[in-house]
């Protein structure tokens, strides 16, 4: 073998081991996932949701957590890429989500019976590496429980897992349960001005900033300034509904018993008394 041809195999043999490494190692992406809303995405580190990592979304009940969480998903169906919801209270909207630009073909949503099922399928769902965003929602249990602590064997299984499926998983989570997220955010409504989400916890820097996200960056088909509750109700009509003809119907004899009329309901039964006296008589 010439020496060209050793330094060729060696060439290749080396570009083999590489191979072989990169795919027995964890996947990490140096990637983030933009939101399109522009305030959001410029106060991340990253300059958007990074991939690969845990991002919790705390905050309270309709404190606008769940719409960020639906506007990560619609980017990644733009890029025409799945993802899923793992659906803890069962209160996901369709309607709501399509309103958001989500694609339901591009959507899983899972509804695990028990609190205990959430984190395990969360977890399946990451680390199969098939969906750029997963969505575990912890703001209440199944049936009507309350909010879902994860127990730290259980954060750190998600975080091992996004780590090694290269998925971006957004925790939900309510203010009396945070959980275990590389990356926290605090959303909070702000009336009609709109949502405020500050960076409490961030291993990439920017801890304490803070972003105002208008209604109408957040809602596109909003107008006019509108809250994102809509607009009012317009007066109703005064509708007049004619009288109907009744029609008179003769009665029947079936129905009406003796004399055309029901004894105990239309008219008096008649008493026995006479009857009784008589046959109290014959004995």
């Amino acid at each position: 073998m010439s020496a060209t041809a050793e330094k060729v195999s060696v060439t290749v043999e080396a570009l083999r081991e590489q191979i072989r490494r990169l795919q027995a190692a964890p996947r990490k992406y140096l990637a983030a996932l933009r939101t399109g809303v522009e305030a959001f995405d410029e106060l991340l580190p990253g300059g958007g949701l990074p991939l690969g990592q845990v991002v919790e979304l705390w905050g309270e009940a309709a404190s606008g957590r769940t719409s960020l969480a639906l506007r990560a998903v619609a980017s990644a169906h733009r890029e025409g890429r799945l993802c899923a919801y793992v659906d803890g209270p069962g209160e996901l909207y369709p309607p709501a989500a399509v309103a958001a630009g989500v694609d339901p073909t591009r959507l899983l949503i899972v509804r695990p019976k028990t609190a205990e099922q959430l984190a395990w399928s969360a977890v399946q769902l990451v680390r199969s590496g098939a969906f750029a965003c997963v969505v575990l929602d912890l703001t209440r249990g199944p049936k009507g429980g309350g909010a879902v602590r994860l127990s730290p064997a259980e954060g750190k299984r998600l975080m091992d897992a996004a780590g090694r499926g290269g998925s971006l998983l957004l925790l939900l989570t309510a203010p009396e349960a945070p959980g275990d997220g590389m990356m926290r955010l605090r959303t909070e409504a702000q009336d009609d001005e709109g949502l405020s989400v500050e960076v409490v916890r961030s291993r990439q820097g920017g801890i304490g900033s803070r972003a105002m996200v208008p209604w109408r960056a957040l809602y596109p088909e909003l107008a006019g300034g509108e809250s994102p509750w809509g607009a009012e109700l317009p007066p109703a009509e005064d509708v007049t509904v004619p009288e109907l003809p009744r029609e008179e119907r003769a009665p029947s004899e079936g129905h009406r018993g003796i004399m055309w009329q029901r004894p105990g309901r239309d008219g008096p039964m008649p008493s026995l008394r006479a009857s009784l006296d008589a046959g109290t008589a014959l004995h």
